[in-house]
Formats: C-alpha cells, sequence, structure tokens
C-alpha cells in the first residue's frame, strides 16, 4: 500500500534518478511536519480542554519536532544541487549536515527530558490519573509509530541519514511517551510517587545513547569510513571479470555523499601483454562500474611477470612465510631485481589495522625468516594498510 502510494507521487520517467531520491526525501520531511503538527493541535487542543500544563507543554515539543521536517526538506534539497566550479564533488554531504542537525534535537530532548526527571527524583509530585491525558498519550505513540515506520521505508530506499534519524527520533518519542504512561499508573496506583522521575532519568539514557549512535554513523560519512565489504566486492569482480586483469589491490573509494562516490584502483596484468588491448580493457571496466554501481573509477596497471619459474619460486617462498606469520597478511607487486650480493625481493605488504606489532617489528621478523632460509634475499618491502 505504501509503496503505490510513493510510486504515484513519483514521475516513472525519473525512476532510479538522483531526482527521485531529493522526491522521497522531500516527502518524508512533509510527512513529518503534517504528522508533528496535527499532534501539537490536539495536544493544544485537550491541554486547554482540560488545564494540564504538562500536555501544553509536550504540544510546544511537537512543534519544535516538525522542525526537524524542515531540516530534512532544506538537506536533502541542497544534498541534490549539481557540480560547480567551487564544488566539483557536487554537494552530497551537506545531507550529512542536516542530519547531524536532526540529531542535535535528540540531545535536546535528552537533556530536556533527564532534566525533568531528576527535578521529579528531588521534589516528587501527586499526580493523578487523567483519562485524557492518557487518551493523548495512548495517539501520539501511534502516530510516532507510524512516522517511524514510513521514515524506515523511505531510509532503505534512498540511504538519506536526516530520514534515518528522524526515525530514531520518532522512536525516542514512542519511548518517552510510553514510559510517560507507565510511570504515570505506577505513581497514580501506587505510594511509589518517585516511579515518573526514575523511569523519565533511565529513557533519557536510552535517548542519549540512541543519538550517539545516529551522530557516530554520520560522522564516519563525513570523516571517510570505510567502504561496506559487499561494494568492495562488487567492484572487484568487475574487475576481475576481465581475463587480462590477474589481480586488484589499492582500491581507494571516496564518499563525497549518496551516488557522488570516486574510486581508484591498481589492477594487476601481465607484462607480455599489448599495452594498446590493456587500455582498452582498463577503459571498459571503468565504464562498466560507472554504469552498475554509479561510482566514477580511475585504474592503475600494474604490469607483473607471469609464467616466470623463477618468479613463481620466490612468490610461492614468500606467500608461505607470510601465511606462518599471519593469515590476515597479503601482498602485491611482487617484483625481483638481481645484485653481485643479493637477489632483492621487492613487494608491498598489506596489514589489517587492528595488528599490534610495528611495520619496524614486522620487517624485522618478515627478514629473520627470510634469512633462516636463504641468506643471499635481500627484501624491499613497504608495510601498508588496506582503505578498505
Amino acid at each position: 500500500m505504501i509503496d503505490k502510494f510513493i510510486n504515484i507521487l513519483i514521475n516513472k520517467k525519473s525512476r532510479n534518478s538522483d531526482d527521485v531520491r531529493e522526491k522521497l526525501g522531500v516527502l518524508g520531511g512533509i510527512f513529518g511536519i503534517i504528522c508533528n503538527l496535527i499532534l501539537c493541535g490536539i495536544k493544544f487542543f485537550v491541554g486547554a480542554l482540560t488545564g494540564s500544563v504538562s500536555i501544553t507543554a509536550d504540544a510546544v515539543n511537537n512543534l519544535s519536532d516538525a522542525g526537524s521536517g524542515i531540516v530534512t526538506i532544506a538537506g536533502t534539497k541542497l544534498a541534490n544541487k549539481p557540480v560547480d566550479e567551487k564544488h566539483p564533488f557536487g554537494h552530497g554531504r551537506i545531507e550529512y549536515i542536516s542530519a547531524l542537525i536532526v540529531s542535535f534535537f535528540i540531545f535536546i530532548m535528552s537533556f530536556e527530558l533527564g532534566k525533568s526527571s531528576v527535578q521529579k527524583i528531588i521534589a516528587p509530585q501527586e499526580i493523578k490519573l487523567n483519562i485524557w491525558y492518557i487518551a493523548v498519550l495512548a495517539v501520539a505513540i501511534l502516530i510516532k509509530l507510524f512516522m517511524a515506520h514510513i521514515n524506515g521505508i523511505l531510509y532503505k530506499k534512498t540511504d538519506n541519514v536526516n530520514l534515518k534519524a528522524v526515525r530514531q527520533d520518532s522512536l525516542n518519542d514512542c519511548l518517552a511517551t510510553g514510559a510517560t504512561i507507565g510511570a504515570l499508573l505506577i505513581s497514580s496506583l501506587t505510594p511509589f510517587k518517585r516511579a515518573d522521575g526514575i523511569i523519565g532519568l533511565l529513557v533519557a539514557v536510552i535517548i542519549f545513547f540512541a543519538g550517539i549512535n545516529i551522530v557516530k554513523d554520520i560522522s564516519g560519512r563525513l570523516l571517510g569510513q570505510a567502504p561496506s565489504e559487499e561494494l568492495v566486492k562488487k567492484i572487484e569482480n568487475i574487475m576481475m571479470s576481465e581475463e587480462q586483469i590477474i589481480g586488484v589491490h589499492d582500491l581507494i573509494i571516496h564518499d563525497y555523499g549518496v551516488g557522488r562516490i570516486i574510486a581508484s584502483a591498481h589492477a594487476e596484468v601481465p607484462s607480455t601483454a599489448d599495452i594498446v588491448e590493456i587500455h582498452n580493457v582498463i577503459d571498459r571496466v571503468e565504464r562498466k562500474i560507472s554504469k552498475e554501481l554509479k561510482i566514477v573509477i580511475c585504474i592503475h596497471m600494474d604490469p607483473i611477470v607471469v609464467n616466470d619459474e623463477r618468479v613463481e619460486k620466490y612468490k610461492a617462498l614468500t606467500r608461505k612465510i607470510i601465511g606462518e606469520i599471519s593469515e590476515d597478511y597479503s601482498f602485491h607487486d611482487f617484483r625481483i631485481i638481481d645484485s653481485q650480493a643479493h637477489t632483492n625481493l621487492i613487494f608491498d605488504l598489506n596489514v589489517p589495522y587492528e595488528k599490534n606489532k610495528t611495520s619496524a617489528e614486522i620487517l624485522v621478523e618478515l627478514r629473520n625468516r627470510f634469512q633462516t632460509v636463504d641468506k643471499n634475499i635481500n627484501l624491499i618491502v613497504t608495510v601498508e594498510h588496506s582503505y578498505v
């Protein structure tokens, strides 16, 4: 039902374009504004009818929540602005900045709820059970759950982090309101008057950490987090689908916002291959990645010696020794250069970030192991960490 409604709002001719993504983001923002204004109106009416200050205050909170929808709309539209002279990679990261603003609203809610909860713990108040109050809070939970559901659907379709943040904000409101109902029942039906404050403080802490998780996600994208294993695998599979490409390494991916990804990689090719033919292969792969994954990629050719018994012998020895040190290590750009005194083995050693050893310690261990096999071997190794 919801998918059909979304399809009606979107022009089929522009399906899979940036415009569709913008429309869905704006739709989520407008939906949030409307729902929060409805809640605000209901609570103001009931607050005036019953004289409840707390319901009226909650109405103001919903009015501020509508601001999240405005931020979502603004961030989504600005992020979809085309490239210009000063921003050759587009404006996609504005979306992350606007999502940080939405997460700021979550922290404000956590702080205000925590502050009022502490006050209620210090000076508990007599709470009278009001059926109107319970009814309004129950309706608010249902509307907020529906908002979270819609924003979750739109987030899956767009990967718009603003929608993810607004979804979390709606779930936080449900949690806080549900806790309010529970505390109201406990405080009204039992002698334990501090239940309202204690439950409120617990919910405030939960909301705070939910906000922290949202900020972590957004800041990771802004700072340049590692790409997903799925995306890396897709790029590598497309590159390795070409017979002339026999290895891939040094894949680097820069995220400038959804649909604005720049990448580079090294493709190992036979040193005996025709350079014009290889160039055509690389061009073909770059176009295929651009078409299928919407990624602009630049691929560097690394010619390597193949079908050489001596090279394969030393490469097998290197693979064996590195594997004995750690199965997580890998190497590439392997070459042999002979000198009068030594056989120089030159390669790059890829080491995961989580390893505790320093580069110097790794090189010492590596050289010692090679020396026990052949004292004439001299290692020229560059220790590096993976970009993915």
